[in-house]
């Protein structure tokens, strides 16, 4: 374990969050050990400003939970402790350990291919190191003695600006295949080169995304392309194989097709500089855009069987957003507004009169015309619409919104409980 005294690094106390201080302070009064973890700690090495700060403890989490009331366990897999202050949450997390033969004694439990179903293993803080991902998110924050600890050569990657996944890549990939997704996003993030033998293992290795439950990497969607950095993020799923594996029709298409390997990438551009200049963005809009090249293939093959336009486009988008949530699980909320996006490319030709003001009334409206532009800015010839529709809402000026029959559903009536009686005899 290597340790770095307080005068050679520049990790500060006042760049600390004053709860992550209150709950370190806390568990070593009771005689526990107490760090900052993980990105909070390489970010202030980097001379970042964090917004989440972690904590690494030998306390379990019903020692941690009995000593804040503030706080809650959570997790299955692994379970930590959620301790609030205000709108912020410090999670703490009991030191893991390694595994071994007595795994269902211990807490542990794999499937056939080596995926971890359960994790609850406790150990050492060196154990903890070992066990964590990636090398430049091991490193621990001591803020009573104010060194760092690093047992696994963090530092040394950081210098480096390469990502590197701890111990043997293979099974570290097999336990966990999420980790190829964490390896690349924070490659991206960081603007850090992905370490040699830790690329090679994700091609080979991609498959095993397959066997995510879709729920949990719909929530790995958001972080690699709602957190800024998704043009990035989205070059090295491509490059390491991994986007083929979340979305099988889009990347087939985008790898022949020059114009949708532009629109993807125009699309991850435009949703990054959004995040910078801190406007809203919404999976909703990505997720349009990323699956456009299979509902445009799926409705050209309907249309060659004889429907009009209108249904093959309806129809292209049920079964594109059906088939998208066996892989990653799209909730209603942000599939409905992608279809009525889609939808509505096929109504903006028409720019005259009342229909041009019924259309821009709707409230997929601005959406629909931001997707467009995200056309032309690929390189679709749209005959001009872009600027037509720009200077129509610039004559028009602010128009009321009239929401559609999806959005004036009246809510779902609360069902009463107990069992109903049975009716008396006749």
């Amino acid at each position: 374990m290597k340790v770095i005294p307080r005068e050679k690094h520049c990790v500060s106390r006042k760049d600390i969050s004053p709860g992550a201080l209150k709950v370190m302070a806390r568990l070593r009064d009771r005689e526990h050990q107490a760090y900052l973890v993980g990105g909070a700690v390489r970010d202030l090495l980097l001379g970042g400003h964090p917004k989440d700060f972690d904590i690494a403890t030998d306390a379990t989490p019903e020692e941690v939970h009995a000593l804040f009331g503030n706080s809650r366990i959570i997790g299955r897999r692994f379970r930590i402790v959620h301790v609030r202050f205000g709108r912020e949450v410090i999670e703490v997390t009991t030191f893991r350990g390694h595994h071994d033969d007595t795994e269902a004694i211990t807490g542990a439990k794999r499937s056939s291919r080596g995926l971890l179903l359960r994790d609850n293993v406790f150990g050492t803080l060196e154990e903890d190191a070992v066990r964590r991902d990636l090398t430049v998110n091991a490193l621990y924050y001591d803020s009573g003695s104010f060194e760092v600890f690093d047992q696994v050569g963090g530092l040394d990657d950081l210098e480096a600006r390469q990502v590197r996944v701890i111990g043997d890549p293979a099974t570290r990939y097999r336990e966990d295949p999420v980790r190829m997704l964490r390896c690349l996003r924070f490659a991206a993030k960081l603007d850090f080169k992905v370490e040699k033998s830790s690329g090679a293992a994700i091609p080979r290795l991609a498959a095993l995304l397959d066997d995510i439950p879709p729920a949990r990497l719909f929530d790995e969607f958001g972080k690699l392309f709602l957190t800024g950095n998704a043009q990035a993020t989205l070059r090295l799923l491509r490059e390491y194989r991994c986007f083929e594996h979340l979305f099988p029709d889009s990347a087939r298409l985008a790898d022949s097709d020059p114009f949708y390997d532009r629109l993807l990438d125009a699309a991850m551009g435009n949703t990054d500089q959004r995040i910078r200049q801190d406007k809203p963005v919404t999976p909703a809009f990505i997720l349009a855009a990323v699956l456009w090249p299979a509902v445009c293939e799926r409705r050209q093959q309907l249309e060659n069987q004889g429907e009009k336009p209108v249904p093959a486009m309806h129809s292209a988008g049920q079964e594109i957003v059906a088939q998208a949530c066996q892989r990653i699980a799209i909730p209603r909320r942000f599939s409905m507004p992608m279809r009525e996006i889609w939808e509505m490319q096929l109504r903006l030709p028409r720019t005259e009169g009342k229909r041009a003001m019924e259309l821009m009334s709707k409230r997929r409206f601005r959406a629909a015309y931001d997707f467009l532009l995200l056309r032309e800015q690929a390189g679709e010839d749209c005959s001009g619409l872009g600027a037509t529709w720009t200077r129509l809402q610039e004559e028009h000026g602010p128009i009321e919104i009239v929401d559609s029959p999806e959005d004036r559903r009246p809510p779902r009536r609360r069902r009463r409980g107990g069992r109903r009686r049975p009716a008396p005899p006749a």
